[in-house]
């Protein structure tokens, strides 16, 4: 076995094993045990098959078995660069069944050069990619000779079919199972290591406070690339439920694949809602289709979209997380609409949050402060591969992780995200949190999608630039700022109007691509000013 170099402390795991947080289970131990429970229950889906819990058994353990008998060891890499297909899942099954180690986040958006920075990075011993799927060549042949730790090398014709396997299967749910670049919105990736234990400790949590179950259909609109996805898994897995890829067969749309496959639970990004939403009024459809509940995380809410879930019987899940932790902190089912839209909730006993001095990364604030957000539980990560600098610089010296993230907590214990630390606007000497005029900006019902940046300016630093999508003008939009609650002294001073977004693979906002075209003199924010009113604060 290749061993791993992560935080594993003993006395540490003993404490969650006792506590219930951690537990024996693997991935591959619980597809068996559906498996065995459910043989004929359909477990996944694509656009293209489905496949009963029995057929994904045999299917990952062939796969398995062809891995070992083409000499992969334990601990060793498999990468994935596919569209959205059940051969994405069937090859993370097959790693964790053979105890190796499987990253699945090579993006479309990716140039092959990146993919193959990214391959040696890892030293990846195997490779599963779809010719012509972003920038994946269409002979995968020649691959090898750039990449000399590669020794397998699939496309989707060869990849292995359903088989026996005689092979004891890992049993160890502590050894590293995935590996995840983070989205890499502000700078060069890192790369997460998850085991067993550290994925499914948040899946429990999110699966016994939200009740699902094997009634459950769980649509991940996130791409299988991104980290929301295998937050969706890890549900999937544990509640014994279907799980559905974003994999429409031409010509359908998303929203009919959400009517189609009859989805409870659908997880994605607001922009994913937003979109979901538009389709649905120009389809002048009453309802959407089956689904329950509505995951949005990596976004605020905005409260007209968070309405028009609850009018027709759907709740909002509002969800903040990070590769590092995945989907630690999430509204409750019962939880006011206030609530769901201004926090993240309070989160489930997979992972503790505290609020620390960004002054003094060692000192905590007190309620209801803006404070950097810290972390600790089983479901923290086991540290970056490969990178002892940033696994130390990520904790503060009392162990909790730090996560770059501004918040605040309310008298109920429910976060509130502020903005990036590194986003943070400081004007003339004034702190200006992005995310809070964002979240304000939202709540105007001719506003679509939102970002604040920073402008350099030569006498104060900094000023504020608000870019939306949407019909609402500058002024419109300051003085619903101002009616709002938004402090003089933090209004926008420059106003952009965009008809697209440059975005992430998840759907994120590039704030950092947009500061970049400003700069570039590609975009050319316009000067506003608010006229402050007798009584503003």
């Amino acid at each position: 076995m290749r061993p791993f170099l992560t935080l594993q402390h003993p006395a540490q795991a003993q404490r969650y094993y006792a506590q219930g947080l951690w537990r024996q289970d693997t991935f591959y131990g619980l597809l068996a045990r559906h498996a065995a429970a459910r043989p004929a229950a359909i477990a996944l889906r694509d656009g293209r098959r489905r496949l009963s819990w029995a057929e994904l058994l045999c299917w990952v353990d062939g796969v398995g078995a062809d891995l070992r008998a083409r000499g992969l060891k334990g601990g060793e890499r498999l990468c994935v660069l596919l569209s959205n297909r059940v051969e994405a899942v069937v090859a993370f099954l097959a790693c964790a069944r053979e105890g190796l180690a499987c990253n699945p986040s090579l993006h479309r958006s990716h140039s092959w050069k990146e993919v193959t920075n990214l391959l040696q990075r890892l030293d990846a011993r195997a490779l599963l990619a779809e010719p012509g799927w972003g920038a994946v060549p269409a002979d995968l042949d020649g691959v090898p000779a750039g990449i000399g730790s590669l020794q397998v090398i699939y496309d989707l014709a060869r990849f292995p079919k359903p088989g026996e396997n005689r092979g004891a299967a890992a049993a160890d749910p502590d050894r590293v199972v995935y590996l995840a670049f983070t989205s890499g919105t502000t700078g060069t990736p890192k790369c997460v290591m998850h085991s067993h234990n550290t994925l499914l400790a948040n899946a429990r949590d999110l699966v016994a406070d939200w009740g699902h179950g094997a009634e459950t259909v769980l649509l991940s609109l996130s791409p299988l690339s991104h980290h929301i996805a295998w937050v969706g898994v890890a549900q999937w897995l544990v509640a014994g439920c279907q799980f559905v890829c974003n994999d429409p067969p031409q010509p359908s749309s998303t929203l009919d694949w959400i009517v189609e496959t009859g989805a409870t639970y659908v997880m994605g990004v607001p922009t994913h809602a937003m979109d979901v939403l538009a389709a649905q009024t120009a389809r002048r459809a009453p309802r959407l289709g089956s689904v329950k509940v509505f995951y949005m995380a990596g976004a605020p809410i905005p409260p007209s979209l968070a309405a028009a879930f609850v009018a027709q019987g759907v709740i909002p899940q509002n969800v903040y997380g990070m590769t590092e932790n995945s989907s630690h902190q999430y509204t409750h089912p019962a939880d006011a609409a206030q609530t769901i839209v201004a926090t993240c909730g309070r989160g489930g006993a997979g992972y503790e949050v505290a609020l620390f001095d960004p002054a003094d990364r060692d000192r905590r604030v007190g309620s209801g402060a803006v404070g950097e957000i810290g972390g600790r539980g089983p479901a923290l990560m086991l540290g970056y591969f490969d990178n002892q600098h940033a696994t130390e610089m990520s904790f503060n010296s009392d162990g909790w992780f730090m996560s770059g993230d501004l918040g605040s907590m309310d008298e109920h214990g429910n976060l509130k995200v502020e903005g990036r630390l590194k986003d943070l606007i400081i004007r003339g000497g004034h702190n200006i949190y992005p995310a809070h005029i964002e979240a304000l900006a939202l709540r105007h019902h001719q506003v679509g999608r939102v970002a604040c940046f920073a402008v350099a300016d030569v006498r104060l630093g900094e000023r504020v630039c608000i870019a939306v999508s949407g019909s609402a003008t500058a002024h419109e939009l300051l003085e619903h700022l101002s009616r709002e609650g938004l402090s003089r002294y933090d209004m926008p001073e420059y106003f952009l109007r965009l008809a697209e977004f440059p975005l992430t693979a998840s759907g994120k906002i590039l704030k950092r691509e947009l500061v970049e075209m400003v700069m570039r003199g590609e975009l050319l924010p316009e000067p506003v000013r608010y006229q402050a009113k007798k009584g503003d604060n």
